[in-house]
């Protein structure tokens, strides 16, 4: 998988340079972020560490009653690594006493309320500290869907969303990230035992070959399956990605006037200034 081994010395340089340049031109110097004891938080912490100063970013821990002790523990590792501010908000108590009146709710539900339940609370720590939310989906998890509205997916600003989980393994031993964490399952951690890889049915190296060339190389599924890929693992990803794209767009508006916002009326970030 050679053409996702990533120049971590320059990727390193650009994600760096990227946060601190958009956090500084909104006028703000402090991020936040949910730290979860997984790479890709512990990743988005080392960048914004070395781009804005430790002492400019706030990561929160926020577990539930099943979270697994040991991704506090690798949380508070990643924060102790790198210098960050570190704090708990456990969810446990507004999550439950939302499911008291939903007793019978599955675990994708349970799943997508606590995702959205750190969102609310990392937002309103954006207010508390004046400070950006960043967000932590990789690539991988964006382009299949493999994540929740408004929850996990919901942020200002996003680091490491153009780069695939391979890559992010790549830079997170380059920068300087906990063994620990890197060699840990990556794992949502939303119920006990849940691990990403067995939710999905695949490995992320696995998709992550096969995405590169569908998504960056853009080949058709004739030049796939002559690389060898098996046709339905293909069309399998390829409806995951197709239907999952309302997730990585704004909402949809309905075209009524001469310049419909996110249509007609679109500007870069900090247009104007």
């Amino acid at each position: 998988m050679s053409e996702l081994l990533a120049n971590t010395e320059l990727l390193r340089k650009i994600l760096v340079g990227f946060v601190r340049e958009e956090v500084r031109k909104v006028g703000i110097s402090k991020v936040v972020l949910g730290l979860s004891g997984g790479i890709d938080s512990a990743l988005v912490a080392f960048i914004a560490a070395e781009a804005l100063d430790p002492e400019n970013v706030h990561a929160i821990c926020m577990p539930y009653r099943t979270s697994n002790p040991e991704s506090e523990k690798h949380a508070r590792l990643v924060a102790e690594a790198c210098g960050i501010r570190f704090s708990v908000v456990p969810i446990t108590t507004m999550v439950d006493a939302y499911f008291e009146k939903f007793p019978d709710a599955d675990n994708m539900r349970r799943g997508n309320k606590m995702a959205r339940e750190r969102m609310t609370i990392l937002f309103d720590h954006s207010a508390l500290l004046r400070a950006l939310v960043l967000g932590t989906s990789n690539k991988t998890e964006l382009l299949l869907g493999y994540g929740t509205l408004y929850g996990d997916m919901a942020s200002a600003l996003n680091p490491i969303g153009d780069i695939y989980k391979s890559q992010v393994w790549q830079l997170s031993a380059a920068m300087g990230v906990p063994r620990e964490v890197i060699e840990k399952q990556p794992s949502a951690d939303l119920w006990a035992g849940q691990t990403d890889e067995e939710e999905l049915g695949f490995s992320y190296r696995q998709v992550d070959k096969l995405l590169f060339r569908m998504v960056d190389k853009r080949l058709t599924r004739q030049e796939l399956a002559a690389e060898g890929f098996d046709g339905e693992f293909v069309e399998s990803i390829h409806a995951k990605i197709q239907n999952s794209h309302f997730k990585r767009r704004l909402p949809v508006i309905a075209k009524v006037s001469n310049r419909t916002i996110d249509r007609d009326f679109r500007y870069a970030r900090d247009w104007g200034k």
